[in-house]
């Protein structure tokens, strides 16, 4: 599926009927390696091994309601009080990351308000704070580590 923009990853593989699965970690299952799930794969791997994030404050797939409609988010970091804390969004590399993707995740933090909004494809990450108070936002020039997320107040 070529290379991401991310450090090498050991992942569980296997192929049933032809078809590959991937380990996911944190749902403890294998699930169907689409190029938007080798993204998510390895985001979270990232997140936990060079930022310093906690397995047990990160959820995949998480469910929403927006208007009454279903949404899910792709993956939600939590506070270690409960809150979230950040939203990501995952697109497949080959999948331009444009004004669609992040009017995707602003839907989603109309619900949950999270400081914190990260999207990447693989090979490029785009991760911004967002000011409440002010209504603004902030890119950052990489993905914080899990400190700098739970102790910075915009």
């Amino acid at each position: 599926m070529g290379q991401l923009n991310f450090p090498n990853y050991a992942f569980k593989i296997k192929v049933i009927n032809e078809k590959k699965y991937i380990f996911d970690r944190l749902r403890k299952k294998y699930v169907a390696l689409q190029p938007e799930e080798l993204v998510r794969q390895h985001m979270v791997e990232y997140l936990i091994e060079e930022k310093n994030y906690k397995a047990s404050l990160i959820v995949n797939e998480t469910a929403l309601i927006y208007n009454g409609m279903q949404k899910r988010c792709d993956t939600v970091v939590y506070g270690t009080d409960g809150r979230p804390i950040m939203i990501i969004e995952y697109k497949a590399p080959s999948v331009e990351i444009s004004q669609k993707t992040f009017d995707q995740i602003a839907l989603y933090n109309s619900q949950l308000q999270v400081e914190y909004l990260l999207v990447s494809n693989g090979l490029k990450h785009f991760c911004c704070r967002i000011d409440f108070k002010t209504m603004t936002h902030t890119f950052l020039e990489q993905v914080p580590n899990y400190e700098e997320l739970i102790n910075e107040k915009p």
